[in-house]
């Protein structure tokens, strides 16, 4: 008759086989995780390209909706161009008051009151720009301003395109140091492509003025 017998195994085989348990365990539940909680999806980089390709070129200003949340701006009529280089640079004018007025006696003999009066009612800077397609905005980094203390500041910018010849730009500041919700933006510019050269004398018309 035979006899077989369990013959206690080696120490070392049993924590072997421990650490091989454990580490099916842990590969199992990472997997699990991984199924569980994705990551948050996000933009193609061919489609974020676009918004960065079609951002590209010369825009008039057309419309103003809303106040200014960092300072207040008595918008007349104003005119305005925004341009955007393959380079990376970008730079804008805006003329707040679309008609202003000449210095009575020429330029270099203004009066304080008139130097005043033409400061606050222009304003210009330029500087690099990124395009951030994921979050559908686009951020200024200013190089220059006309506004002292403004250099080396970055104005963000959502965007929203209307079709292929038009652009809003809505500013996220808050006038407190952060970011206002989108859904409570009410301070926008919509911008107009120039598309020729030769079309840019009738494009400066006096932009359409809020109610």
């Amino acid at each position: 008759m035979q006899v077989f017998q369990n013959r206690p195994k080696h120490p070392g085989f049993s924590r072997a086989v421990g650490r091989a348990s454990r580490m099916a365990g842990l590969f199992l539940l990472l997997s699990c995780c991984a199924v569980i909680t994705p990551p948050a999806p996000a933009r193609p980089a061919a489609e974020a390209q676009k918004y960065a390709d079609r951002i590209v070129g010369a825009w008039r200003l057309v419309s103003v909706e809303g106040n200014s949340p960092m300072r207040r701006v008595d918008y007349d009529h104003p005119i305005g161009l925004i341009v955007y280089d393959r380079s990376g640079w970008m730079s804008v004018q805006i003329a707040i008051h679309g008609e202003r007025k000449a210095f009575a006696h020429g330029v270099s003999a203004g009066a304080t009151e008139e130097k005043a009066e033409a400061f606050d009612t222009y304003l210009a800077y330029y500087g690099t720009y990124v395009v951030n397609g994921n979050e559908g905005t686009v951020t200024h980094h200013i190089a220059d301003h006309s506004y002292p203390g403004y250099r080396g500041r970055d104005n963000v910018r959502w965007f929203e395109f209307q079709g292929d010849d038009r652009i809003v730009l809505i500013p996220t500041e808050d006038g407190k140091g952060g970011s206002i919700n989108r859904k409570d933006a009410t301070y926008k510019l919509t911008w107009e492509r120039i598309r020729q050269a030769d079309t840019l004398a009738r494009t400066w018309q006096c932009p359409e003025q809020p109610n």
